[in-house]
């Protein structure tokens, strides 16, 4: 790699600015036998993950390579006809209907010159071809009545082309797909366990986003209460758990833009956002990927609502904005709602919230904290849920901190001590409460460094 050097002259010295250029993508840089990476303060070689995920960076779209040897005589016509049926839908061109088939699918990139590529394999393949040619392209179905069971009820082996079986694979999710019902006033709602188009944006996932250079089938697992979905290879380049929403990398290409011509999936991305947002909407946790590592991808979804109360909250504030609320906006209520960090990419939605009434803010600085607003909390039957997650108003705070004082006597109470009376506030929160109270002359600070203790002061006015 080329380093530039750049001198610069300032007037209180001389400034070299070191231009170092990102490595090549695809491309990790060794040095005397070992590829490093930066670790904290420390430079440790690379470990297999990390290098795995750098190697296939630049790995080309394996969808869009020919299959030697296919035909298409390998592909199923009722599984192209559907595909073409949505497409036409889709694009509103009835001129697709007067199309061979292999016109259809060379348009499509699926066919190209002639030759089936792994993607028309993938959408479109017969059993008996996908066993001879991309064996590995099967999604196998299982269902547990308890997710701790080693032994299944029901397997179901699906080794065809995506189109030959998605509505069959939903059907018989759907079979054992548990209901949830809540009641909103004089009205009754049903909530199923798995929302359907979370469930098929997941499935459509794991097909076109899976490795397919990789052995192995895509697993569904289902249970009463989880939905785990299991694909082989871990998150393409850049992607993670945190980033899935906020970015976009497709391994399959030509599968992505087969599947966003008929509407099935969005080309620009991953779907992630309509999996995350119907979670939130019906009161259940966010999809969760703790078992996903370098070699697989597995998601969760939960089927159990975890809370009516904050699913009622989030039909009121819908109803007061007269607007649907959007992915940024449900995720930063979820993570207030669930006293999590808001995700960096959306905390500028607060600002809106806050003055839509949907949140409030408490404390000041590093200590802000946000919660649901009284209101919706109040209109929502839970006014005491408020009251705790809000906690004591800061001059019961204060009284608190004179109140330890007190007891305290002339031996006072160094700063430690007054954080542990209320533990659910920062250093920086205590340190202004006790500024307060030594600006209205109630307390004094005696000592200095770490023998410094805070004392009542003696005018028992003051100190009261």
């Amino acid at each position: 790699l080329r380093i530039e050097a750049t001198e610069i002259t300032h007037p209180d010295g001389r400034v070299v600015v070191f231009t170092v250029p990102s490595r090549p993508i695809g491309v990790p840089l060794e040095y005397k036998g070992a590829y490093w990476m930066r670790s904290g303060e420390s430079l440790v070689p690379m470990t297999p993950d990390q290098l795995k995920r750098i190697f296939d960076e630049g790995q080309p779209d394996f969808s869009a390579q020919i299959c030697p040897g296919a035909t298409m005589a390998d592909l199923e016509p009722a599984a192209i006809a559907e595909f073409r049926k949505r497409w036409a839908n889709r694009a509103r061109r009835e001129d697709l209907g007067n199309l061979s088939d292999e016109r259809l699918l060379s348009d499509a990139e699926l066919v190209v010159d002639g030759a089936v590529t792994y993607a028309a394999l993938v959408l479109f393949g017969s059993h008996r071809s996908l066993g001879k040619h991309l064996a590995q392209s099967e999604v196998v179905f299982e269902y547990r009545s308890n997710e701790a069971n080693i032994s299944h009820q029901q397997r179901v082996e699906y080794r065809l082309g995506y189109f030959s079986f998605h509505d069959e694979l939903w059907k018989t999710i759907n079979l054992r797909n548990e209901v949830h019902s809540y009641r909103d006033g004089l009205f009754r709602t049903e909530i199923p366990a798995f929302n359907e188009d979370a469930v098929r944006e997941a499935i459509l996932n794991a097909v076109s986003h899976r490795d397919y250079r990789m052995a192995g089938s895509t697993f569904i697992r289902q249970s009463a209460s989880k939905l785990e979905i299991v694909s082989p290879g871990g998150f393409p380049a850049e992607i993670t758990p945190e980033t899935i929403l906020f970015k976009q990398s497709p391994r399959n290409r030509r599968i992505a833009e087969a599947l966003a011509r008929c509407g099935l999936v969005e080309r620009a991305g991953q779907g992630a956002d309509r999996i995350f947002a119907s979670a939130i909407r019906e009161g259940k946790l966010p999809p969760g990927f703790a078992r996903t590592d370098a070699h697989q991808v597995c998601i969760t979804l939960d089927g159990q609502v975890q809370d009516e109360a904050f699913l009622l909250y989030l039909a009121r504030v819908a109803e007061e904005a007269q607007t649907i609320l959007n992915l940024d906006d449900l995720l930063v209520l979820d993570a207030v709602h669930r006293e999590l960090p808001v995700p960096e990419p959306v905390t500028a939605r607060r600002s809106a919230l806050l003055e839509l009434g949907a949140i409030e803010r408490v404390g000041r600085g590093r200590g802000t904290r946000y919660l649901l607003s009284e209101r919706f909390y109040k209109e929502v039957g839970k006014p005491g849920t408020y009251t705790r997650k809000k906690g004591l108003d800061r001059e019961t705070n204060k009284a608190l901190l004179l109140d330890h004082l007190r007891r305290c006597g002339d031996d006072g109470a160094p700063l430690a001590d007054l954080q542990e009376v209320l533990p659910s506030l920062s250093r920086r929160q205590i340190q202004g409460l006790i500024r307060d109270l030594s600006e209205a002359g109630s307390v004094q600070l005696e000592g200095q460094t770490k023998s410094a203790r805070w004392h009542l002061t003696e005018d028992p006015e003051k100190a009261g």
